[in-house]
């Protein structure tokens, strides 16, 4: 008679693993990239890329000021409307003309920190990209902040693990995360 108690209590218990099993977070880090400030893409970069090299998923969204960093410094789009073009042309593309969030002084506190960087053998952020590349970190870009701000897929990078997507797809991606960063 104990026996099967004790049978019917393990059962119980393996069943009860296994839908806590199903609810733990994974070895992942889900970031959004909201700015466009030098220090701070800079943070998320290192972050990013120390999660991957320390074996975690590595997710990073970016949304509003963080969408014009993945824009090819190369690539040239026509056909935007008024609205498009202003913020192309007022927006930096790429990652060479971004400013530090504080110290900026007109561009001088960001060539300051560029140069620093070099000095101590900081990677710099283009490196930071393909290593996150080589890692294999997947980015995911707001469509929706794209739209708003006129730039197209045309324009982007090329990047192996890049995807075009909503808000949903991020969560759908972040919910399962230990680490969720907003930067």
């Amino acid at each position: 008679m104990k026996k099967m108690g004790i049978e019917k209590q393990v059962t119980e218990l393996e069943s009860r693993l296994e839908t806590l099993s199903k609810t733990l977070p994974e070895n992942k880090i889900a970031l959004i990239v909201f700015s466009g400030d030098l220090d701070k893409v800079l943070a998320a970069f290192v972050i990013a890329t120390g999660s991957a090299a320390m074996g975690m998923d590595v997710v990073m969204f970016f949304t509003f000021w963080g969408t014009p960093i993945l824009r090819d410094k190369k690539k040239r789009v026509g056909g935007k409307d008024f609205m498009g073009k202003l913020f192309s042309a007022m927006s930096p593309k790429g990652t060479d003309r971004l400013k530090l969030s504080t110290m900026n002084m007109g561009g001088i506190g960001a060539a300051m920190m560029k140069s620093l960087m070099k000095k101590k053998n900081v990677a710099s952020l283009d490196q930071m990209l393909d290593l996150a590349e080589e890692l294999g970190i997947r980015i995911f870009i707001c469509e929706m902040s794209m739209d708003l701000m006129g730039f197209k897929r045309e324009e982007m990078i090329d990047y192996k693990n890049l995807t075009f997507c909503g808000v949903a797809k991020f969560l759908e991606e972040a919910q399962d995360s230990k680490i969720q960063l907003f930067i």
